[in-house]
């Protein structure tokens, strides 16, 4: 997610109301979990398992627990509680927006685009020319539709990541504030849910095709040409290559990618990372001429 403007890192710290360690004038131009961040974005950490890869990626400024070796050209911002830091930093830079109407008035739906008037449009949403909108959907606050697409009866474009933080009685939510972007030429099934980035996009590439009740979590990338059968679940931050096809009930742990043109035949589990340009079966997935000879053989022991 990128600021308004650009913040220094003396704001950010009276804002947050904690110490800092680094150029009093360093600027930070933007939010970022550590997958994701670049230059000028700001990035948090809380365990030390994660302390130097955070302190030597791209981001900028760092929300940290702990007072540690400030990398040259850094800044720091020292905080108890980093998630619920950067839950308050997402919440003042980008709070949440209800519509108080149908189709929000800061929405820009183009005249071409077709709604159906049981559909809701949320703030800054984007729908492009010849989209159709189905009964019931859902699109939710600044994210986009493009050109062509068609989002079937009942499906949310746009719900919260499922991302929390284990406290001792309770499960505190990491605030979302990416979008979800839908290529042109997509069609979207009924019952579909697609959850926007916690601060980057979604993205759901030109000409894929959903069946229904398929679910995508946040920040997943999906390529483009892509075939999913009904009930796929993808969690977040997956990569799905160009041309992949997911057969029915299909499902994908997170931070794995899925090479381009790979087929995954119905009800397989994917665990790992998966080269393009194969056939998979089975939970956890594999090639799947191995994986039928291992069924074939089991059943010959049987005997």
């Amino acid at each position: 997610m990128k600021l308004d403007r650009s913040r220094t890192l003396a704001e950010l710290s009276e804002l947050l109301n904690c110490e800092f360690v680094g150029e009093t004038n360093l600027f930070a131009s933007g939010i970022n979990e550590i997958h994701a961040v670049e230059p000028g974005d700001i990035a948090f950490v809380d365990h030390p398992k994660y302390y130097e890869t955070t302190l030597n990626s791209q981001a900028t400024v760092i929300i940290i627990n702990k007072k540690v070796d400030c990398p040259a050209g850094k800044g720091l911002l020292i905080h108890d509680e980093p998630f619920t830091a950067f839950n308050q930093l997402n919440n003042h830079f980008q709070p949440f927006e209800f519509s108080k109407q149908r189709i929000d008035p800061t929405s820009m739906v183009h005249p071409m685009a077709r709604i159906h008037p049981t559909a809701s449009i949320g703030p800054k949403a984007n729908i492009e020319a010849n989209a159709i909108i189905h009964a019931n959907v859902s699109i939710g606050h600044h994210c986009k539709v493009g050109e062509n697409s068609i989002i079937h009866d009942n499906s949310t474009i746009g719900g919260d990541a499922f991302y929390y933080k284990t406290r001792p009685h309770r499960f505190e939510k990491l605030i979302s504030c990416g979008r979800v972007i839908i290529e042109k030429d997509v069609e979207i099934g009924a019952n579909c849910t697609i959850d926007r980035g916690v601060t980057g996009d979604t993205v759901i590439g030109e000409g894929t095709k959903f069946d229904n009740l398929v679910h995508i979590g946040h920040d997943t990338k999906i390529g483009k040409q892509c075939l999913f059968a009904a009930q796929v679940g993808i969690a977040g931050c997956v990569i799905v290559e160009d041309k992949v096809t997911m057969w029915g009930q299909v499902g994908c742990i997170a931070n794995v990618t899925i090479g381009a043109e790979a087929v995954i035949l119905a009800k397989s589990g994917i665990g790992k990372s998966l080269k393009g340009g194969k056939t998979y079966f089975g939970a956890p997935a594999g090639e799947a001429r191995k994986k039928l000879k291992e069924l074939a053989t089991l059943s010959r022991l049987t005997k």
